[in-house]
């Protein structure tokens, strides 16, 4: 992988972050049935189970139908990436737990507390649900953990993370943020947890796209320095924001762009869903390369 240009000092401290590559070639993939992969989430797990594939995993999809959460294992976050070759690791179809036209945007937490993976994905667009493991491979379902029930008048309730990070007050241990659809626009939602089972969640937005000038956002991730809490996510323009929410997600303070899309290819004007890693003391960024319904999965690092 080669570095591209550099680009912009981040807000707050943060690393900029200039393109490296992509963590495998998206026209060799063995199952690959809409041309467009969505939402890495990339973890390492040499630390976590015995005998992985890889130091690291990578979770993605597809978006449009049939969708199907993928995974692809590789050693170093700089370089390459091996395809699992039984992908969709889960799909659209999950008799008896539901059928349904496709399954998206993974995004995998472990439990130390029980040696346990959480995977949170969407499908249909006003469901996220959960299902757990024990290798990061092989799931069991558990449930739907997120509906559009719960936000009044969304139309949809997607691309959720879930991160540690305890609320003063709320007696939480897990925060999760995702894109909620309301009065036709996404803003960003969140909602909190005990066991990352069951779920709290707050009606009114934690970040709105106005200040950005933006119209929606989503792909929200998580990001704590400076002894506070912020939120990283793109935009419909293309480039990536950073908001501050402050630890009791009480605030939102639009600092601006976060990470800008190259014009060039592979964003080609386009990164959204970013997530984050570190490697020998580098720090990675994985994120959606390019447009909704032809991105790929880009790798970026800390310069």
């Amino acid at each position: 992988m080669a570095l591209g240009s550099p680009a912009h000092a981040a807000p707050a401290g943060f690393p900029t972050y200039q393109y490296l590559g992509t963590p495998f070639d998206k026209a060799s993939l063995r199952y690959n049935p809409t041309n467009e992969l969505i939402f890495p989430c990339i973890r390492g797990v040499y630390d976590k189970i015995s005998s992985p594939l890889g130091r690291y995993y990578l979770y993605y999809a597809p978006h449009d139908a049939p969708g199907g959460i993928c995974l692809a294992y590789g050693d170093s976050l700089g370089g390459k990436f091996t395809e699992y070759p039984n992908n969709p690791i889960v799909a659209n179809v999950w008799s008896p737990h539901y059928s349904v036209s496709h399954v998206s945007s993974p995004h995998v937490i472990w439990n130390a507390a029980n040696s346990k993976f959480y995977l949170y994905f969407h499908g249909e667009n006003d469901t996220t649900r959960m299902a757990w493991s024990t290798d990061g491979v092989h799931f069991t379902y558990f449930g739907r953990v997120l509906h559009t029930g719960v936000i009044p008048g969304a139309t949809e309730t997607s691309y959720a993370r879930v991160f540690e990070h305890a609320v003063p007050g709320l007696g939480n241990k897990y925060v999760m943020v995702f894109m909620a659809v309301t009065s036709g626009t996404r803003k960003i939602f969140w909602g909190w947890s005990a066991d990352g089972k069951a779920w709290s969640y707050d009606p009114t937005p934690l970040v709105t796209p106005g200040p950005d000038g933006q119209t929606d956002i989503s792909g929200a991730h998580l990001l704590k320095r400076n002894d506070t809490a912020y939120i990283v996510y793109h935009g419909n323009g293309g480039d990536m924001y950073l908001t501050e929410v402050g630890n009791s997600f009480d605030r939102e303070v639009h600092l601006g762009v976060f990470h800008y899309a190259l014009d060039a290819s592979p964003d080609r004007g386009r990164s959204a869903a970013p997530s984050f890693g570190t490697d020998g003391g580098v720090q990675y960024m994985f994120y959606e390369a390019g447009p909704r319904l032809d991105a790929t999965i880009a790798v970026a690092r800390a310069v």
